[in-house]
């Protein structure tokens, strides 16, 4: 009889410490900073050192601990940014061929987090720029975005976004480690630096020639009208009225390592 109240009292000492041990776990991963992670995250690969850990972190958090972390429109703005730019990085530096085929490589299902595989695609217009339709030119929304978009996507986009999403081409803006708390500041100086360096303003036609991005989603930026005010507004052109935008060929080549701090 005593063997066998000793036996009982050691396994439900074995299963008591079992349970302690995945509640402190749990307890743990609660407590992850992702902001703090997406930079490390860019950190590192500057660096050239392992990203595998946070990678591991990133897959096996659950929606609803990354939703809760992310409580704020910074804080998901900068973490989703981040992590996009650091997955353009991990993957194409392993495997560049991918960039061959560019349509499929943006699409392709690479990204494992929360538990659930992603594309390049679905974070940049489902969760960056909150359900768009990827061919709407930014005036069509997605009617039916799926659980994982709905609950981690951010709740006010921003048009800055579209000048710090780095997608591996040359005449894509660069990657900068974006922090939260001064988000809205690193988001105008990026702004303002790439639309500097990539549009070329002619007075005597009054015509701007200016990047592709802005064609390509032309209504997060307010249409013509609002792309003109933001070039006004960086000082790229004197005055809205009559001027007229051209928009330059995109350079696609690849072109990573890219890097800049704001």
């Amino acid at each position: 009889m005593k063997l066998k109240i000793s036996f009982l009292v050691t396994m439900l000492a074995i299963l008591f410490l079992a349970k302690t041990e995945v509640q402190a776990q749990v307890d743990t991963n609660s407590e992850t900073d992702f902001n703090e992670l997406s930079e490390t995250f860019l950190k590192r690969i500057i660096d050239k050192k392992d990203t595998q850990n946070l990678q591991d972190i990133l897959a096996n958090t659950s929606i609803s601990e990354l939703d809760n972390a992310l409580d704020t429109n910074d804080k998901r703005l900068a973490f989703w940014l981040n992590i996009y730019n650091a997955y353009i990085q991990v993957i194409l530096q392993k495997n560049p061929e991918l960039y061959d085929e560019r349509s499929s490589f943006f699409k392709l299902e690479q990204i494992k987090i929360a538990g659930e595989m992603v594309s390049f695609a679905k974070i940049e217009h489902g969760i960056i720029r909150k359900s768009q339709w990827e061919y709407g030119l930014g005036y069509i929304r997605k009617w039916f975005p799926g659980k994982f978009e709905r609950k981690l996507r951010v709740n006010k986009p921003v048009f800055n976004v579209h000048f710090a999403l780095n997608c591996g081409a040359k005449d894509c803006p660069p990657v900068a480690i974006y922090e939260w708390e001064r988000l809205q500041e690193q988001l105008q100086k990026g702004t303002k630096r790439l639309l500097e360096k990539t549009s070329e303003y002619n007075s005597e036609l009054n015509v701007v020639k200016v990047t592709s991005i802005f064609s390509w989603f032309r209504g997060d930026f307010g249409g013509k009208g609002g792309i003109k005010k933001i070039l006004k507004e960086n000082e790229i052109i004197p005055s809205t009225k009559g001027v007229k935008a051209e928009y330059t060929n995109y350079d696609w080549t690849l072109y990573l390592d890219n890097f800049i701090e704001l």
